[in-house]
């Protein structure tokens, strides 16, 4: 392991500060999570004051059975420019509140968020931003879904705008920027709804966020992926637990003389002898799948995305980009033991450096001790696809609905005129406008206007969507849906075919938000959209793929948006007219420059 330089310790030659700001992740003063949030009040809550009362995971429909419990969790989020070096290697990031990764916003089942975005990339030089909230329904709240050029315009620099949504469903999730590929320059950070448990555990650790790291910043990474002549291959410098990771210095580049500091430090964590520990692992990184690991611990899988799942046990957990499990470690060695946390990027992600490390240590155990731990044997299989959806069974059942539509959404590539590579699905290359969100045209006078780049398709008042992508191509993908969850119906080698299919779980398949397509391989998935009216982005996960017009709209019931239930807020349309007068001030009336599908050039 080259990113050790010393033999039989843990240096930390960093401050916490120089390698994540003001941010605790990864750091042994990181608080355990409670079970629930106290009210507003501040008076506890008792066992027989539960915010979500006798609702549990196996009766009650996350979907329907939310609770009413009258809260709202208020956060203020300030946006800005920060240098730091997570790896040792020093860069300037996006930092939420001073913090690589960013703070956690919490709150329980039915509670309502509130967040205040303050744009202060005011220079250095001048950028829009938006957040979006991963995995949420935003039922009835559309265009808090943070999706430039879809749900809003960009929160132009100095100024700010305030999400509100309901906590709808529970679980594990995270935030992040959805402005062009920002969020892979440090715009992200872990939320955490509290529900019911559908597995007994005694702590919390709370979560731990995986991700590739590029040493470039991302536009520059950005303007590589939407040049002439670009190969359709980017490689990522490192890999990082919860912001932290060594780099060797003496692999920089011949030339690069970025001030660099090797064992800069290693994410760590705690356990207690004897206890069960939920751990809630997410993949926020742009690229890479992840296969995550405990030395001689098995993990037991509680939930996928935001779906508690019948618990199963394994070695290894397979995350694609956006997605999310929550895992079960039995803490069975002695204390004074010290074991690694390990997060490989899989043989189908392109990296220069695949393994990322976190130290465990058990109670009792100097902090500064280097594990000796065995790394589980279980080869990576070279698919990037998740565990058999055979295996993952929802806690609560649902019952497959009858498709009233079916959709074809191939996955294919092409380099366009200008010599530019880029990804289409269902045969378009999308590209958004920032200053025209889709969402907003519903209460216009000429109602949705949208050209083929777009790449929206209105499926009316179809009640159930079934979407079969095959993936003819060499590269796996992570594919989200927005508003929605997802049955997963499907997936495997080749392309899809009725008469070769095994027949699909009808009685309660695997629900999530995103799912992986294997290389050259299918996924079937199927959307219920009689809840949900709205615009809602279907796409590739990969930061760099969506740059290159690997997106989609979804456009459901548009004559329900159409009436004043869904009148479009006052502050969405000041945002809107803030964004377009930055804009036009900038660019001397004409639009910025846009090179990807989703990105304003900056100022």
């Amino acid at each position: 392991m080259g990113f050790f330089k010393e033999c039989c310790k843990l240096i930390e030659e960093l401050s916490p500060s120089a390698q994540n700001g003001k941010s605790f992740w990864g750091t042994l003063v990181a608080p355990t999570l409670p079970l629930w949030l106290m009210s507003n009040s501040g008076q506890e809550l008792t066992h027989r004051n539960i915010p979500w009362g006798d609702r549990s995971a196996k009766s009650h429909s996350p979907y329907t059975d939310v609770p009413m419990t009258g809260t709202t969790r208020r956060y203020e989020f300030n946006i800005s420019r920060g240098t730091i070096a997570p790896d040792g290697y020093q860069k300037q990031v996006l930092l939420i509140n001073d913090q690589f990764p960013g703070p956690l916003v919490e709150a329980n089942w039915g509670d309502y968020i509130e967040v205040k975005v303050t744009n202060s990339i005011t220079d250095g030089p001048a950028e829009g931003t938006a957040i979006h909230w991963h995995g949420f329904l935003q039922t009835g709240t559309p265009w808090m879904d943070g999706v430039p050029g879809v749900s809003q315009c960009p929160i132009a620099p100095g100024k700010s705008f305030t999400y509100r949504f309901r906590a709808e469903i529970y679980g594990t999730t995270w935030y992040h920027s959805h402005y062009s590929a920002q969020y892979a320059g440090g715009l992200h950070g872990p939320m955490v709804i509290y529900g019911p448990r559908n597995a007994e555990y005694d702590i919390d650790l709370g979560p731990v966020m995986v991700n590739d790291w590029w040493h470039k910043d991302y536009y520059a990474v950005v303007q590589e992926v939407m040049g002439s002549g670009f190969s359709g291959q980017t490689y990522s410098d490192n890999n990082m637990i919860n912001g932290k990771m060594n780099f060797d210095c003496s692999t920089r580049a011949s030339g690069d003389e970025t001030e660099c500091t090797n064992d800069a430090g290693l994410s760590k964590f705690t356990f207690t002898p004897g206890k069960t520990h939920r751990i809630r692992f997410i993949n926020s990184g742009a690229e890479g799948t992840q296969r995550i690991s405990i030395d001689e611990h098995n993990m037991t899988v509680i939930a996928n995305d935001f779906v508690p799942i019948e618990p199963y046990d394994t070695q290894v957990v397979t995350l694609g980009v956006g997605q999310r499990v929550d895992v079960l470690v039995h803490a069975h060695a002695e204390p004074g033991s010290a074991f690694w946390l390990r997060s490989n990027l899989t043989s189908c992600s392109i990296t220069k450096q695949p393994l990322a490390l976190a130290a465990i240590y058990y109670e009792g155990t100097e902090t500064d001790t280097m594990p000796t731990s065995i790394p589980w044997d279980v080869p990576d299989p070279g698919t990037c696809e998740n565990d058999d959806i055979a295996i993952t069974k929802p806690s609560f059942a649902m019952a497959l609905p009858e498709p009233s539509w079916t959709q074809h959404m191939d996955i294919g590539f092409f380099t366009n005129s200008s010599g530019s590579f880029l990804w289409e699905f269902g045969g378009v290359a999308a590209k958004v406008d920032y200053n025209n969100p889709t969402l907003l045209q519903a209460h216009s006078k000429g109602g949705f206007q949208f050209g083929p780049n777009a790449n929206l398709i209105d499926y009316g008042t179809n009640s159930s969507i079934r979407i079969i992508v095959n993936n003819p191509t060499n590269s796996p993908h992570p594919i989200h849906v927005h508003g929605l969850t997802m049955y997963i119906l499907a997936h495997g080698a080749g392309n899809y075919s009725e008469t070769d299919a095994v027949p699909f779980n009808t009685e309660n398949p695997m629900r999530r938000d995103v799912q992986m397509v294997r290389a050259n391989g299918y996924v079937v998935v199927q959307l219920d959209t009689t809840r949900n009216p709205g615009v809602w982005p279907f796409h590739c996960h990969t930061a760099w793929h969506a740059s290159a017009g690997f997106f989609s709209q979804m456009l459901f019931r548009s004559d329900e948006l159409a009436t004043h239930q869904f009148n479009v807020p006052h502050d969405t349309k000041q945002t809107c007219r803030e964004w377009n007068d930055f804009t036009s001030r900038f660019t001397n009336g004409n639009m910025l420059n846009q090179i990807d599908s989703g990105l304003k050039a900056r100022v």
